[in-house]
């Protein structure tokens, strides 16, 4: 899934919400770029590990930062979702 097709879907998820309000491509994407960063601007999630900060997404995961190195752990309810054994 490439940068396009996350925009899209994102979009899509979102309109399923149900309670009449809609967020738009253009919302997500400027959403996607503060919190991941774009070429010229870091976003949310670099300037937190540059400062030393773990990043914990609830379930989902964290980012961690050790000098340059960044490394990704998955939550227990995405590894879960992978393996097939949650809803």
């Amino acid at each position: 899934m490439d940068r396009t097709h996350l925009i899209e879907a994102t979009a899509g998820h979102a309109a399923d919400s149900g309670d009449g309000r809609q967020l738009t491509p253009e919302h997500i994407e400027r959403a996607l770029d503060a919190v991941f960063g774009t070429v010229d601007h870091p976003g949310s999630i670099a300037e937190a590990l540059r400062r030393g900060e773990t990043v914990l997404l609830g379930s989902f995961g964290s980012f961690h930062g050790e000098g340059e190195e960044v490394s990704f752990r998955p939550g227990k309810a995405l590894t879960e979702y992978l393996r097939g054994t949650a809803g």
